[in-house]
């Protein structure tokens, strides 16, 4: 009974800590992308430069907030093992 309490523990840290990085890589690839698409869509159109930068500021704000979503996620299900622990 209780190694099974300990393997599903150890379960949710592992899926934690990998959910937190998977959450991390997803939000650096879709900014640089974004960053990307920008620079290109500037340099293709200069005046258009303002638009296009107002809007890439906004999409990479909610794509860190989602991020950020994705990570407190992981850090609850971290802590809430370590509760499970101490049973």
């Amino acid at each position: 009974m209780m190694l099974s309490i300990l393997l599903t523990a150890g379960y949710a840290l592992m899926g934690a800590g990998i959910g937190a990085g998977l959450v991390a890589i997803g939000a650096g690839l879709g900014i640089g992308k974004i960053g990307a698409s920008a620079m290109e869509g500037m340099a293709r159109q200069p005046e258009a430069a303002g638009k296009l930068q107002s809007g890439m500021l906004i999409i990479a704000a909610l794509i860190e907030v989602i991020a950020l979503f994705g990570v407190v996620a992981c850090f609850l299900l971290a802590v809430n093992t370590s509760i499970v622990e101490k049973l």
